[in-house]
């Protein structure tokens, strides 16, 4: 089990001790993400006119939107995937069935090659023969 990080990041001006068990790093990319959606927020100057409660309810809103856009394109992603998955495996059984009947196939073909040598080795047998009593008729 991995072993929970302590650090202190910048939100808005302020530090904070945050504790998770992803690394420093990631703690610090998830302070900077906030910190770039209370910037995007900030430039609205009807944003800044709003209580706290109220700043804070639109961050959240805001938060939870690139949370469920993310989502989606993520469940996007996994379904085409899925789908790509479903085309390989129908592609790969269809190569499988082909591969099949190409050799029932070049079995007939022998099958049919060793009728067709013996189909000729009668026709010498039969024209040696026929020479044979035709020489013998003379």
């Amino acid at each position: 089990m991995q072993d929970q990080t302590t650090t202190e990041v910048l939100i808005d001006g302020r530090t904070y001790t945050i504790a998770g068990f992803e690394s420093d790093e990631y703690l610090q990319q998830v302070a900077t993400y906030i910190n770039r959606k209370l910037g995007a927020l900030k430039k609205n100057k009807e944003y800044n006119r709003l209580d706290l409660d109220m700043r804070h309810a639109l961050l959240t809103i805001n938060i939870a939107d690139d949370y469920f856009k993310e989502k989606q394109v993520a469940d996007d992603i996994r379904g085409d995937r899925e789908l790509k998955d479903k085309l390989v495996l129908d592609m790969k059984h269809e190569i499988i069935s082909r591969e099949d009947q190409i050799d029932k196939d070049d079995q007939k073909i022998r099958d049919l090659q060793k009728k067709l040598n013996e189909a000729e080795k009668r026709i010498v047998e039969l024209e040696t023969t026929l020479k044979n009593q035709r020489a013998g008729r003379k």
